[in-house]
């Protein structure tokens, strides 16, 4: 059974081809049109005979940062239409007062109000159907509701509405995608979603139909909480594929961490433009049910990641003060870095190629150029531009290790992507930690996940109820709890005795636990998982080594400093330890 992964990057796209246990790879840089890249890549590792074919996207990311999405409108409720405009009360950076707030994807002329009005207990006031105004020339309408979450008659009716007198254009009701309470989350989620949707299916269109005409089968798409949907469900939300390249990253990580023997790990992903990181307890990553991207609320189960402008490709810049700075502006893979010979500025793989990290030529032919990387970089020390860039990596491992009570020095560190085995050791150092695992596939781990990924579909079920009158839960699953009258919540799995060991949890995190105070049950959390395809694989290289010294990787390079030593195991990750 040939499997097939292909992951689109900012910088390369990579292919893996899983056949009878022998894996192949390729990179070959992304282009302006994504669909190209991923059939030029499957083509690039030999892809034939594939009975399936996983993907993973930046499509609808980047539509999101860059506000490339579609023209859309708002549907609220009468009086709150400008609730995308009110948001929270938080500021957007505590220390500077006067720090504008990312512009919603909805300007104040496409809000609109309808009335009708629901409580908690019931309708206050009929819906009017007669005082839904005309949403102009929109591509895509977000309708959020109050109450919603807890009945979707008035919701449903308008979007039904809106459907009838719009066919061509795509409505969203925010009950369909976040049922959830909090209507400003879920009002940001529903207009994330709707925004994204015209884009997104376009292009998932355009890959199905490029696919099809390269004989591959039709491609499952990674999600943002680490499993792989249809082309269809995906384009249908694509809020739910934000973070579709870095979910499978992490499903990656955690194989290869168990399969060499490691229980707890944390995926360190370097690759050219950005730095991702995520804890893997028991080898499994962890999810939150809320991300912001782009500034902007996102309430879809996502892996736990947390994403810094760091990466190989990213520029390196003196300040005013003289302080070397780095990122989070990318090289991108056009014109890539200084070293690259097509006239890119200085980066972070120039540094290590000064510093002898890098060989002489790149796999895929690339033949590095000492000269101007040199000429690039100019006065700055390399030496200080990986300290510099080493330090914003190492605060975002502590974010996900050391802020949320983890001990560092319990996990193993996975590091994959193109520059991740450059740089992991000296981080690894920095946190205690004591085992280093780099996969043979590191500079396409990514792609190796979505070939093991299963089929995943998420479902939430909002409460806001006192837990004693809640009733026949499921077996399985995740309750997000709380003490009546708190404002925010813990995520529990499900269990026997629920208000106990939220008791337990709450202790754990805050350091005290009311036993007397009333449990709010305010979510349920649950998903249908389909495993992935059984995959064995061996080792095409060994490699027995002591440090200092130079590993080259098929699609990425590791340096292994002084003090650390390892072997490959049968897997072909090298385990290196100090």
């Amino acid at each position: 059974m040939a499997i097939l992964g292909v992951d689109v990057g900012g910088t390369f796209t990579d292919a893996v081809l899983l056949d009878g246990g022998r894996v192949r790879t390729a990179k070959v840089p992304t282009a302006a049109r994504q669909e190209e890249s991923v059939v030029a890549a499957a083509r690039a590792v030999g892809a034939s005979g594939v009975e399936r074919f996983a993907h993973g996207t930046t499509v609808a990311t980047n539509a999101l940062l860059e506000r490339r999405g579609a023209r859309t409108a708002y549907v609220g409720n009468a009086g709150i239409e400008q609730l995308l405009h009110l948001r929270r009360q938080t500021r957007a950076h505590l220390y500077r007062l006067c720090e504008p707030q990312p512009e919603p994807l909805v300007p104040l002329e496409r809000c609109h109000g309808v009335r009708g009005r629901l409580g908690p207990d019931g309708e206050l006031e009929p819906l009017d159907l007669a005082t839904l105004p005309d949403v102009g020339d929109a591509e895509a309408v977000a309708v959020c509701l109050l109450f919603a979450f807890r009945d979707p008659s008035h919701e449903a009716a308008v979007a039904a509405e809106l459907r009838r007198r719009h066919p061509g254009v795509h409505v969203v009701a925010s009950h369909e995608v976040a049922p959830e309470f909090r209507e400003y989350e879920r009002a940001s989620t529903a207009a994330a979603d709707a925004y994204l949707a015209p884009v997104a299916s376009r292009y998932l269109r355009a890959l199905a139909a490029a696919a099809g005409e390269a004989g591959l089968p039709q491609p499952l798409v990674m999600l943002s909480a680490g499993g792989v949907a249809s082309v269809e469900d995906a384009a249908a939300h694509p809020a739910t594929i934000l973070v579709s390249g870095p979910a499978a990253g992490v499903v990656g990580a955690g194989l290869v961490a168990r399969r060499a023997g490691f229980e707890h790990a944390i995926a360190f992903d370097m690759g050219g433009t950005s730095t991702d990181v995520c804890l893997l307890p028991g080898g499994a990553a962890a999810r939150v049910a809320e991300r912001v991207v782009g500034g902007l609320p996102i309430r879809l189960p996502t892996v736990d990641l947390h994403t810094v402008g760091a990466g190989g490709g990213s520029l390196v810049r003196v300040d005013a003060g003289g302080a070397v700075r780095v990122g989070p502006e990318s090289a991108g893979a056009h014109p890539g870095p200084a070293c690259y010979g097509a006239g890119g500025g200085a980066t972070v793989t120039d540094a290590n190629l000064l510093l002898g990290r890098l060989p002489a030529e790149l796999p895929g032919g690339l033949v590095l150029d000492r000269d101007a990387a040199a000429a690039a970089l100019g006065g700055i020390d390399p030496a200080a531009v990986v300290e510099v860039v080493n330090a914003e990596m190492l605060r975002a491992l502590r974010v996900v290790s050391v802020e949320r009570g983890h001990d560092p020095r319990e996990f193993a560190l996975v590091a994959f992507g193109g520059a991740g085995p450059l740089h992991a050791c000296a981080l690894a150092e920095e946190l205690g930690i004591e085992a280093v695992l780099v996969p043979e596939a590191a500079g396409v781990l990514s792609a190796l996940g979505l070939v093991a990924s299963g089929e995943r579909r998420d479902r939430v079920v909002s409460y806001v109820r006192p837990l004693d009158e809640v009733r026949d839960l499921p077996a399985e699953g995740e309750a997000d709890l709380r003490y009546r009258g708190q404002s925010f919540e813990l995520t529990v799995p499900l269990q026997p005795e629920l208000a106990a060991a939220f008791h337990r949890a709450h202790d754990e995190r805050y350091g005290y636990a009311d036993e007397s105070r009333e449990v709010e049950l305010v979510a349920v959390r649950t998903a249908e998982v389909v495993s992935g395809p059984g995959i064995s694989f061996q080792a095409t290289q060994c490699h027995k080594v002591r440090g200092p010294e130079l590993v080259e990787l098929p699609g990425a390079t590791c340096w292994v400093p002084d003090g650390w030593h390892g072997d490959s195991n049968d897997d072909g990750t090298l385990v290196l330890t100090r």
